[in-house]
């Protein structure tokens, strides 16, 4: 454990190249008295670090002095080789950036964290898509990617539904979710979504611009897509599930959704049926989702959705009668 906190501490003075033993306590967690231990530590190791005192003092190294690679535990050599997303990479035409990041990091590592770097590539691979998912063409990848890298306002046409709205957008960052490119764009004076597989077209205004103070693309990303998967389930409906039913409810609707109305269900019957209430989008999707479901759903409201079930039930039933 010091041994990684040693390690850790070296490499945070030769990033900041000067702290104050509170400020490396806050960021390593831990007292200011073990951060002088540490550095004695350190000091006794052979590292050329020196203390100042008085305004703008703090643990310094020796200027132009910096360490090799050899610090890194087998654990963290083996995570920058486990970084394999190759469609995300490819998509950004970074593939070859990282293939010679990877092969100059392994000449710096010893040979023993050389070979179990190799064994995580060898053995672990992320395929981010999920199943029956075919990559959507994103023809303006590239151009989106570099005014984000740029900050350069764009000038893009966005297919959304039956027409294309022409938009100047201040591109923040890119996001892959499930196979798909997000853009976080503002416009308007707000941060908005935007799927970088309907840009028809993107042109760089040659405007810079300044981004938002304190804006955090992933803190951003959690927000906008738990609000827009919130604002998908428009419509709460009642059904009676069997047992069967409520064992697949989460396979076949929105999981969270799901599992919000089984913690809410109803006692079960003698038949081990209960009441439970259900978010859906609408009751066409919602028909479509709870057909899967079979014989261990009972539509209780609205009437829509019960007609539609019951019409997909006898469509079923008509089209699969007899021996074929």
């Amino acid at each position: 454990m010091r041994a990684s906190r040693l390690v850790t501490l070296l490499f945070t003075l030769q990033r900041r190249r000067a702290a104050t033993a509170a400020e490396l306590a806050a960021e390593l967690e831990v007292s200011e008295r073990t951060i002088y231990r540490d550095v004695a530590a350190l000091a006794d190791a052979g590292v050329p670090l020196f203390t100042e005192s008085g305004p703008g003092g703090g643990i310094r190294l020796v200027d132009g002095w910096r360490t090799r690679l050899d610090g890194l535990t087998a654990h963290e050599a083996a995570a920058l080789f486990a970084v394999g997303a190759p469609q995300v990479l490819a998509d950004l035409g970074m593939s070859a950036a990282l293939a010679g990041a990877q092969a100059k990091l392994l000449a710096t590592l010893p040979e023993a964290l050389r070979e179990h770097a190799r064994t995580v590539a060898e053995r672990f691979h992320l395929d981010a898509p999920g199943w029956f998912h075919r990559p959507h063409d994103v023809p303006h990848l590239d151009t989106v990617a570099a005014a984000v890298w740029d900050q350069q306002r764009l000038r893009v046409g966005y297919r959304r539904r039956d027409e294309v709205v022409r938009r100047d957008l201040d591109p923040l960052g890119l996001v892959m979710k499930a196979g798909t490119w997000y853009l976080a764009a503002e416009s308007g004076g707000r941060v908005l979504m935007f799927r970088v597989d309907r840009v028809v077209d993107a042109e760089p205004s040659g405007e810079r611009f300044e981004r938002p103070p304190g804006f955090d693309l992933p803190s951003w990303w959690a927000g906008a897509s738990a609000g827009f998967e919130s604002t998908m389930l428009r419509l709460t409906v009642r059904l009676r599930l069997g047992p069967g039913g409520r064992a697949r409810l989460a396979r076949v609707t929105d999981a969270d959704a799901a599992a919000a109305a089984l913690a809410g269900a109803g006692v079960p019957d003698a038949d081990g049926w209960c009441e439970v209430r259900l978010d859906v989008e609408d009751v066409h999707v919602a028909a479509g989702q709870l057909v899967g479901l079979a014989g261990e759903v009972e539509v209780l409201d609205p009437p829509e959705l019960r007609s539609a079930l019951r019409a997909s039930g006898l469509a079923l039933a008509a089209h699969n009668t007899g021996t074929g």
